[in-house]
């Protein structure tokens, strides 16, 4: 192994574990996730290094290999932001597995790691948020779904899609997206300004 292969191989694990340790489980607390990237990450950076020094070719392979990666991603419900980990994990193997300049590897893996950390802050968009709701009681008009959300919810609703509207055991099934600590009369200011 060489000099430059070691140095990738070093950054590519301290990326990962900036990534995981230090940004994805003080936030989400899944540890069974934690294990899957880290095991990704690697397994993608072993991969496309050895690849890269074959004949078969390294986009038939990586091609292969995230037919894989998407066929795993598929087998559990996983909430989107840890579908965009377990890319950036992938990304981060790639990028040292690739074998490019140290530099630019260390510089585009501190992009990665950096515009997750800000991207998935709880401060970032914190009142924006979603949730799938039975309601106790069939809701057919539009208006009236999202006047009863915004009462029961307490903040102002962005949209309401509903999912089941079921007449015989009078619920709604409804996705909604809403403002949280933005009570709902503030639609009305927002409105006539």
């Amino acid at each position: 192994m060489t000099t430059a292969a070691l140095l990738h191989f070093g950054l590519d694990v301290v990326a990962i574990l900036a990534l995981v340790i230090g940004v994805y489980f003080p936030r989400h607390h899944r540890r069974d996730l934690l294990v899957a990237y880290i095991g990704v990450n690697l397994g993608v950076m072993a991969v496309s290094s050895v690849l890269l020094s074959t004949a078969v070719g390294a986009g038939l392979g990586l091609g292969l290999f995230g037919v894989l990666s998407i066929i795993r991603l598929r087998s559990d419900e996983l909430a989107q932001h840890e579908v965009a980990y377990y890319f950036a994990a992938l990304a981060l193997g790639l990028i040292a597995g690739l074998g490019s300049d140290i530099v630019v590897s260390g510089a585009l893996m501190a992009v990665v790691v950096a515009t997750l950390y800000i991207a998935d802050h709880p401060r970032v968009l914190s009142g924006w948020q979603r949730q799938v709701l039975v309601l106790d009681r069939a809701i057919a008009d539009q208006t009236a779904l999202v006047a009863a959300l915004e009462q029961r919810l307490g903040a102002r609703v962005l949209s309401a899609q509903t999912i089941k509207l079921d007449l015989v055991t009078d619920t709604t099934t409804v996705d909604v997206r809403f403002r949280a600590g933005q009570p709902a009369t503030a639609r009305l200011e927002e409105v006539a300004r």
